[in-house]
């Protein structure tokens, strides 16, 4: 038997776990009609074929009516769930691996306007901020009926076959009942700790009496909310005794912080540029005081980490859960002595980000994460190996040169850099945002290995592709900063680029124009904020950055507010003149009619990129397929088969920002879906 700690079973009751590392309950959004069908399967099946030793379904599976998605949560308060569940739950025991699911009630971390827009429900009329709906303060006959419905949901979900079930109590009912920031109920439900804790025995109790003795059921809570006038450390190490003693709780999965802001989930789930396992530490002394399985996960992205929480003695079981987003295969990786092949998660949250937007989650640096039935993981060889040029080596590029080279094409890539990045490169000068190099690396180190032959300082001209002799051509050149914008004065300012880079120096009163809403904007702003400057974020938006979206603006907005940083939000810079040493900057409105100055030293724009394209045009009436593409073939994973000009030498085809400018992910998935059908 192997002598690494992760790989050391874990006995859990009646239940042996094969190996440390467990995916915490998360929601990915991936139910139809609340039900974790095809897709829900297929992305946990996954995992569990890869070795994982239990996959915890659902961020939070709903068990009453007024408890309304806002993840496309599982509806675990429908009959029809258990069948769905039943098929999850049995293809993952084929494979060893437990599964279990979290339930919730979500309380006020919700919304009244919802599914049935039904109020929402809380210990007190006390607001969410993240979810802004005011609930109703909760009487005695909602806390019998969903007391019930714990029940009924745990019912159902031993009736599938799950392992077990984990009671959420982190942002939503459970907790809001602890809190006394969020409880100002009388007795016997609020009051003292004993009142306020009452309500989670109670669900307690009646789980136990529907599922026995031998089901397992475990708590994933908040022990220390960090938040003034909330429950302390103190309060959680109390909470976590009784929980404990009270000998229907088989497990604590620990949380230290609050969700109920954007700063304040961040901080519970780290991301890129924040300390990794900031939490352990904490969940370790909760393990020492109580002597009752521990587990916990908070950015623990890596083996090495993973490892150390469980050989220092601090947990019992080890969540990776963004980590298995990034590489399902994990943990085969780990068993096959293959660790320098793990695809590592780079902290870029859009999993979770695209989530609070309403989306699906998926992974900005794997993106057969939630489409493992449309882009499987594993890359099936081709019949016939050809010769395939790929030209630029940014994340798209190398993602078409990686699986290219799988297929077992012989792969050439050209690239005018001395070294591979593209756009990332200019990113990853920031040291918060190092991580995304990774990106690169690791696609760059697999194409090392599969043999791809990569020719840096080479700015290709349509000569040097064609002497490749090359059967598939595939231009990955991304684009150029887009600062032509305004009316006039385009010669007077720079891009964000400009500033990122370095090749312009910070000016010291700096308006920064926005109309592409990512994070180019507020790294620029971060440079030169970080000199003293004062700085002016303009957007013709209703809000700042949107592309970053909620959870990556944390960071940011911690720098910037405490520099000499405003933004201003719904004016558009028209125009830029100069005037004496400095320049005059006109804004005008989308909403019509007004006009605002200002006097600045420096104006920055940040309008996305334009495709650097000329190569692909010059080789497209050489192509056989004219540059076309089948769409219904490239959105469905079906081969191309376009071919116009029958007497072209080679396909042709162009990816990511080379065609319009998107993002990292959308460049990287567009490197896949199209090479791995060449």
């Amino acid at each position: 038997m192997s002598n690494d700690p992760l790989l050391q079973p874990y006995q859990l009751k009646h239940l042996t776990l094969k190996n440390r590392v467990m995916i915490t309950s998360h929601e990915p959004a991936y139910p139809e009609d609340g039900m974790p069908k095809d897709r829900y399967r297929a992305y946990h099946v996954e995992r569990a074929r890869a070795g994982v030793a239990m996959t915890m379904t659902a961020g939070s599976a709903s068990v009453a009516r007024d408890s309304p998605p806002v993840f496309n949560n599982i509806l675990a308060w429908k009959d029809e769930v258990v069948g769905w569940m039943k098929q999850l739950t049995d293809e993952c025991h084929d494979h060893d691996c437990a599964v279990m699911i979290q339930l919730t009630h979500l309380g006020r971390r919700t919304r009244w306007d919802k599914a049935d827009w039904l109020p929402v429900v809380s210990p007190s009329h006390a607001r969410e901020p993240a979810h802004r709906a005011f609930p109703k303060r909760a009487e005695d006959w909602d806390i019998a009926r969903i007391i019930t419905d714990y029940a009924d949901a745990a019912e159902r979900m031993q009736a599938a076959g799950l392992d077990g079930v984990e009671i959420q109590a982190y942002g939503h009912l459970m907790d809001q009942f602890w809190s006394p920031l969020t409880n100002d109920l009388d007795a016997p439900y609020g009051g003292n700790l004993d009142n306020r804790l009452r309500f989670t025995f109670d669900v307690l109790s009646a789980i136990r009496e529907r599922v026995g003795d031998q089901f397992i059921v475990g708590v994933r809570y908040t022990a220390d909310e960090d938040l003034v006038g909330g429950l302390t450390a103190a309060d959680g190490m109390e909470i976590s005794r009784r929980l404990r003693d009270c000998g229907m709780v088989d497990f604590l999965n620990v949380i230290r912080g609050h969700i109920d802001t954007d700063a304040g989930l961040t901080d519970v789930i780290p991301i890129q540029g924040m300390r990794n396992a900031p939490h352990l530490d904490f969940a370790g002394q909760i393990r020492a005081e109580t002597q009752i399985p521990t587990f916990h996960a908070a950015k623990i992205p890596d083996v090495a980490t993973a490892r150390h929480a469980i050989a220092s003695g601090k947990l019992d079981m080890v969540g990776m859960t963004r980590a298995h987003m990034a590489d399902p295969h994990l943990m085969r990786k780990v068993l096959e002595g293959r660790e320098d092949d793990i695809r590592p998660c780079v902290g870029a949250n859009y999993c979770l980000d695209r989530i609070y937007q309403g989306g699906m989650a998926l992974c900005l640096h794997n993106p057969s994460t939630g489409r493992e039935i449309e882009q499987p993981h594993d890359i099936a060889p081709a019949e016939t190996p050809k010769r395939v040029t790929v030209v630029g080596a940014g994340p798209g590029g190398l993602e078409a040169a990686r699986v290219a080279a799988t297929r077992g094409h012989s792969v050439t890539v050209l690239e005018a850099a001395n070294q591979p990045g593209g756009q990332i490169r200019l990113t990853a000068l920031q040291e918060r945002r190092r991580e995304m190099m990774s990106i690169i690396q690791w696609r760059y180190d697999q194409c090392q290995k599969l043999g791809v032959q990569f020719r840096f300082d080479t700015f290709a001209e349509a000569e040097d592709v064609l002497a490749t002799t090359p059967d598939e051509v595939i231009i990955a050149t991304g684009g150029f900063p887009h600062t032509d914008v305004l009316a006039s004065g385009n010669d007077l300012v720079v891009s964000a680029w400009d500033i990122l880079s370095g090749d312009v120096a910070a000016g010291q009163n700096v308006l920064i124009f926005d109309d592409a809403g990512d994070h180019a904007a507020l790294q620029a702003a971060d440079v030169v904020s970080a000199t003293g400057a004062h700085v002016e974020i303009v957007t013709p938006d209703r809000s700042f950055a949107p592309e970053v979206m909620a959870m990556n603006l944390v960071p940011y907005m911690r720098t910037l507010q405490a520099r000499d940083v405003t933004f201003t939000v719904t004016w558009r810079l028209i125009s830029v003149e100069r005037e004496g040493n400095q320049l005059r900057a006109t804004l005008g409105s989308d909403y019509g009619g007004m006009t605002q100055d200002r006097l600045v030293d420096q104006v920055v724009v940040n309008n996305g990129t334009r495709p650097l394209d000329d190569l692909y045009f010059d080789l497209k009436p050489r192509s056989r397929n004219l540059g076309a593409v089948d769409y219904e073939a490239f959105a469905n994973g079906a081969p191309q088969e376009v071919a116009p000009n029958p007497d072209g030498a080679f396909r042709l085809f162009r990816i990511g920002d080379a065609v319009a400018a998107r993002n990292t992910h959308a460049a990287i998935y567009d490197g896949l879906r199209l090479a791995r059908v060449l």
